[in-house]
């Protein structure tokens, strides 16, 4: 870990993260209240983000549908260019930094029939700022470049509003504080020689998969793509064959079986399969399993994601030359 200085900044980080999240629950409460009832009021929300913040906003766009809201996720640059049409709604703008050039552009425009709400890591931030309540997670910014606490963080902040909003987040606390680290030496192992990683989950788990997708690609520099499962089968599957790798996430709920035929598919491909699986089911044969506790929802997909950062880490060792986590071409905010 010496000779990496990115690694050495990320791994502190990762090692704080649960409990940071879990503190952050309780921290942002009154702004979630906040959030949760211009929700209520307006029936409608919007989630803005750029990188790994928009992907944990596509894992929970679901969760916030499920509780009979109209709720749709997009890229803060796409609203940029192709702004939504003026409407009562309540907008959940997520950056860790609150400063990334889309997001501080974005709440300089007017807010219209718009009620703005903040996810970030920074108190003083542009982002937090301008919006009129902000969530602001325990513990400060994330110094290493490569996102993993600010990650665990969001979906921390996310859950706030959706208990505030009535929905339980009783498993996802429990995630946090599980703490427990499931062996992923076997999903390194097969996936050591990958020449690409697609990764692919339903519901939830398809923000998930984009945002490990993101993660790997960031650290490891191989080629990975995030798909929705259902996208994969139209299309996609032309492309499997021996020589790539495929991570499936799994839950607990409705993609139990959907799952289960996806891999069924890309192991008769040849490739190399790996599920992260919070399933509770028995492992799926030919597969290498990366096992975890029965859940669904955000909690499912927080165990994932946790889960398969040291797999991201493992892989990044593996294939990039010198320092680990210290990026060549990108920044840590892109302003």
């Amino acid at each position: 870990m010496q000779e990496h200085e990115g690694l050495r900044r990320m791994q502190a980080e990762m090692d704080r993260q649960c409990a940071d999240a879990l503190a952050t629950l309780d921290a942002v409460r009154a702004a979630a209240s906040a959030a949760a009832a211009s929700a209520r009021r307006t029936g409608s929300i919007v989630l803005a983000a750029m990188g790994g913040s928009h992907h944990v906003n596509v894992v929970v766009a679901p969760l916030y549908r499920e509780l009979g809201l109209d709720c749709r996720a997009h890229v803060a640059s796409e609203l940029l260019s192709a702004p939504l049409p003026d409407f009562p709604h309540t907008m959940l703008i997520a950056s860790q930094s609150g400063r990334s050039g889309e997001i501080v552009e974005l709440v300089g425009k007017p807010a219209g029939g718009s009620e703005r709400f903040a996810l970030t890591l920074e108190g003083d931030s542009a982002l937090a700022r301008a919006c009129q309540s902000a969530l602001v997670a325990h513990g400060g910014p994330e110094h290493a470049f490569a996102a993993t606490r600010s990650i665990t963080l969001t979906l921390a902040m996310h859950g706030a509003i959706l208990e505030a909003l009535g929905a339980s987040q009783s498993a996802l606390r429990a995630v946090f504080e599980g703490g427990e680290s499931p062996s992923i030496e076997a999903a390194e192992r097969i996936l050591a020689d990958s020449e690409a990683i697609l990764f692919a989950g339903y519901g939830p788990m398809m923000g998930a998969a984009s945002s490990a997708a993101l993660a790997m690609m960031e650290l490891a520099r191989v080629v990975t793509v995030g798909f929705e499962g259902g996208q994969f089968r139209h299309g996609p599957f032309e492309v499997l064959r021996p020589g790539l790798g495929v991570v499936l996430l799994r839950s607990a709920g409705s993609d139990r079986a959907l799952v289960r035929a996806l891999a069924q598919t890309t192991l008769e491909a040849g490739c190399a399969t790996v599920v992260a699986d919070a399933s509770g089911e028995a492992p799926i044969p030919g597969a290498s399993t990366v096992a975890l506790p029965e859940n669904t929802g955000l909690a499912a997909a927080t165990s994932v994601l946790l889960a398969l950062q040291p797999l991201s880490i493992a892989m990044a060792r593996r294939r990039v030359p010198g320092d680990v986590g210290t990026p060549l071409r990108t920044s840590k905010v892109t302003v």
